[in-house]
Parts: structure tokens; sequence; C-alpha cells
């Protein structure tokens, strides 16, 4: 199996669109309550995006990721969610993700657990809020701009392939850490 494939079975191991939080919240079960606490915690989460690539030396997709980090905000003010982080789980993924996003290896990794996942993600939480949930246009701009986003894997994907046996393996550790810290994040939301 090739780097890619190998990376991307770890990814789909945890994909995210599988977890029962996003399964309600696409079929427009998941309570509201729910979906303000998710904003307020994971927005914390996608303010550390913007350190992985600053770490990879791409200061532009760095800068692009915090004006995503605005957008996630519009989210949040759109389904009148507060910005406390409540939850130890989405703690330990934010603490997790800044300290693999430190070391170059680990940082292709610890962005291809959350990059690869964007798109699809981003899709169907697009279509759960435009069929089910009451969200302005602005609320809706973080979904839109990321579902069909592929850019960063694609970076993400050329930056594995050029790396040695050893670094791919840190990479790969990285990448399957934060997959998980991901989905006990939705965990911890899901089942407050």
């Amino acid at each position: 199996m090739d780097r890619l494939s190998k990376i991307n079975a770890i990814v789909a191991q945890h994909d995210l669109n599988n977890h029962p939080f996003y399964q309600e919240w696409v079929n427009g079960t998941l309570p509201v309550e729910k979906l303000q606490a998710y904003a307020a915690d994971y927005g914390h989460f996608i303010g550390t995006i913007a350190e992985g690539w600053e770490s990879m030396g791409h200061a532009e997709l760095a800068e692009e990721e915090r004006e995503h980090e605005v957008l996630w905000q519009d989210f949040r003010n759109s389904i009148g969610a507060g910005s406390d982080m409540q939850y130890v789980e989405t703690e330990v993924l934010v603490d997790l993700a800044l300290q693999e996003f430190a070391q170059t290896g680990k940082c292709v990794g610890a962005l291809y657990a959350f990059e690869a996942q964007q798109p699809r993600t981003s899709a169907s939480k697009l279509a759960g809020l435009e069929k089910f949930y009451s969200v302005d246009t602005a609320g809706k701009k973080y979904f839109e701009v990321h579902a069909n986003d592929i850019r960063e894997v694609e970076i993400l994907d050329a930056a594995l392939l050029k790396m040695s046996d050893e670094e791919f393996g840190m990479a790969s550790d990285s990448c399957e850490k934060i997959c998980k810290a991901m989905w006990l994040a939705l965990d911890g939301v899901y089942q407050a």
C-alpha cells in the first residue's frame, strides 16, 4: 500500500461523518443546544489550524486560516453560541494539536487528519444547516468555503510523498492521534 493510501486508511477509520453527532446534524435531529456547544468548543480547535500551516512555512495558508476563524465566529454567532470552551475533550484536542503542530514531521500528519476530512464534513454539515437549522448566509459561509476545498490536502499529499520513511511514520502517528482526538471531542459534546 502506498503512503497516501496508508494515511487515508487512517482517516477513514475515524471518518467524522460517521459519528452520531454529525449523523444527527445532517438528519436535523441534533438539538440546537448541542450545535451551539459544538460551535463554541470546536472554534478553539479551528483557531489552531493556522499554527500548523505556519509551522510548515505556509504563511499565506496560515493567514487564510485566520480568515476562516472569522467565518467560524460568524457561524457561532448565527446560531447564538457562546465562545467558552466547555468540554475537557476539546481542551485535549486543542492541546494535542498545538503540540503536534510544533514539529514539522508531525505537523503534516496532524493537519492531514483535519484537512482530509474538511471537504466532506463541511458539505454534509452545510446540507444539514440548509435543510434543518435557521442559519443566516454569513453563518453558512465557513462550510461553503470548505465543501470543495482540496488545495490544502494536495499540498499535504506532496509533503507526505517527500518525507523519509521515519518522518512518514511520525506523520502517520500524528494523523491517527488527531483523528482520535477529533472523534473524542465530538463525543464530549454529544454525550454531555
